[in-house]
């Protein structure tokens, strides 16, 4: 993964999430990071007056995107002191939607990994609200892994990872690519974790039940452990286990292959990535 996506505007979740991919590039080997701004305005804005009988001025428009770009610079040079030595930072500002933009620049820029706040990165003209919603959706569109990175979390290196999933449905076409370009040169601990919702976890071997899956050979290289768990909640079983085994991420598999059936569908995906005290890596 040699090249990182980060959208800003300029929140402090934003800004967080920027600062995570700086201290990421440490434990990695990413050669890029791009730090993009949205700035979408509708053409109706320069055409009809507002409620106030204001009309935005195509004047007012290029200041604002000039601003905006100055800001992305400011953000640049602080990153400048922090990411691994060798590491270029560049900024970008797109005259689209978050979402059209982010997939435009994943694109165009060849990125190979978004990282991206919980909360915070809202389209520019709609103001600062909680964009769970713009979470989910940029993580659906995206064609490459998503980071989702909690507002106030700060950056510890990544040790252990959590792996949410069901033994038996994990299949060949579990995307261990990813897993490796992410974790392959790395000491990270995995924690392969089967939330058992019946309550008969207790009376499982993990491992054992691990050994009789297509999912022990795929993981083999990387010494996972394996736990049953019991609970009824599966957000808070999966973020209770990260919490208490001091997991620095949890990583959520795509589409039906996961446990979570379908992580970026439902509400359980939303649920992970709003309420995580951690980072939530979403793969495709």
């Amino acid at each position: 993964m040699k090249t990182y996506l980060v959208p800003v505007d300029f929140s402090e979740a934003a800004f967080n999430a920027a600062d995570f991919a700086a201290q990421l590039s440490h434990q990695s080997d990413v050669t890029t990071i791009i730090l993009m701004n949205a700035y979408y305005i509708s053409p109706y804005e320069t055409m009809f007056p507002d409620p106030n009988m204001l009309m935005l001025r195509q004047e007012e428009i290029e200041e604002e995107a000039v601003d905006r770009i100055n800001q992305l610079e400011k953000l640049k040079r602080k990153l400048l002191k922090q990411v691994r030595e060798g590491v270029q930072i560049r900024v970008r500002l797109n005259r689209s939607h978050l979402l059209r933009a982010v997939v435009d620049v994943v694109v165009q820029d060849k990125a190979d990994l978004v990282i991206i706040g919980s909360i915070g990165n809202s389209t520019v003209r709609e103001g600062s609200i909680n964009i769970g919603s713009h979470v989910i959706k940029i993580s659906k569109a995206s064609p490459v892994p998503v980071i989702v990175v909690p507002p106030d979390y700060s950056y510890q290196l990544i040790d252990e990872a959590v792996i949410a999933c069901d033994f038996k449905k994990v299949k060949e076409t579990m995307p261990m690519d990813v897993l490796h370009k992410l974790l392959g040169k790395q000491a990270i601990k995995l924690l392969v974790v089967n939330i058992d919702a019946t309550g008969n976890a207790a009376s499982r071997d993990a491992e054992q039940q691990a050994e009789e899956t297509a999912l022990h050979s795929m993981l083999k290289g990387f010494h996972p452990r394996y736990y049953y768990l019991s609970t009824p909640n599966i957000i808070t079983g999966i973020l209770d286990f990260a919490a208490g085994h001091k997991a620095q991420m949890v990583i959520a598999l795509p589409h039906t292959y996961s446990f979570l059936q379908s992580i970026l569908h439902n509400s359980i995906s939303q649920q992970l990535a709003k309420n995580s005290t951690v980072p939530v890596l979403l793969l495709k």
